[in-house]
């Protein structure tokens, strides 16, 4: 398959990624799960370097849910060191190559280290342009809309926000991240077809991709794939196409 050209104009703006498959990988070549999220950090390499060079702005990965704390300890405890790893390795070349790391997700009740990890990805990325990475972590959508609401409530309470103005515009305003925009795509590998909790609010007219591929073995090509699809794609937002005016 020909490779699109930098900034092809079908290209998403904000892709979103569930990245999913790793366990499976693992289990159909008779190795540990420890193998599959070890090549799936791989794989999360080849999709950003794709990104950049297909002119993707924004590129947001599930890497770590709220539920993923009920997995076996050991699991846990893997997962959590390969953010160690990813962020010892990587955010430095990152930074390089121009791209900004935002974090969303909870991040009280973290371990110490992992929030300072988290906080210096971000602070050394700020001023990055060429793309920015959003790695969902400790993340749950139902999670985000919750604490919006609270924060919402709080003000309601104060006085500093009336009952009567409360829209979609102001509950999105108390997102994680309301500047980002909502995704274009969403591609989830492995075959599932579900979105598990992840960006609940903002996937509300994003395109959807199924890619029958485990994570580990994700690259530019099937991203290329998934793109395709989604240019062909009628995106109507709730009213009519030009054809049925």
């Amino acid at each position: 398959m020909p490779a699109f050209e930098h900034s092809y104009p079908e290209t998403p703006r904000h892709v979103a990624l569930i990245m999913d498959g790793n366990g499976r990988w693992a289990h159909q070549r008779s190795l540990p799960r420890s193998a599959g999220h070890k090549q799936g950090v791989e794989a999360v390499r080849r999709a950003v370097r794709a990104g950049l060079d297909l002119g993707i702005e924004y590129l947001t990965i599930f890497s770590f849910s709220a539920e993923n704390w009920s997995r076996p300890p050991s699991e846990v405890n893997y997962l959590l060191g390969l953010l160690r790893r990813f962020v010892r390795q990587d955010v430095a070349e990152l930074h390089q190559a121009g791209v900004r790391v935002r974090i969303i997700g909870e991040r009280e009740g973290l371990q110490r280290d992992i929030v300072r990890m988290l906080e210096e990805c971000e602070q050394l990325t700020l001023h990055n342009t060429a793309m920015t990475l959003v790695v969902a972590f400790n993340y749950g959508g139902r999670d985000e809309i919750a604490a919006a609401a609270r924060a919402i409530a709080r003000k309601a309470v104060s006085g500093d926000l009336a009952v009567a103005d409360i829209d979609a515009a102001i509950i999105g305003a108390h997102l994680y991240a309301p500047d980002i925009p909502a995704p274009d795509l969403l591609i989830r590998t492995s075959g599932e077809q579900r979105i598990s909790n992840f960006l609940l609010w903002q996937l509300a007219y994003t395109e959807f991709v199924f890619v029958p591929e485990h994570w580990p073995d994700f690259n530019r090509e099937i991203l290329e794939r998934a793109i395709q699809e989604y240019s062909g794609r009628d995106r109507r937002f709730g009213g009519l196409t030009a054809q049925a005016l």
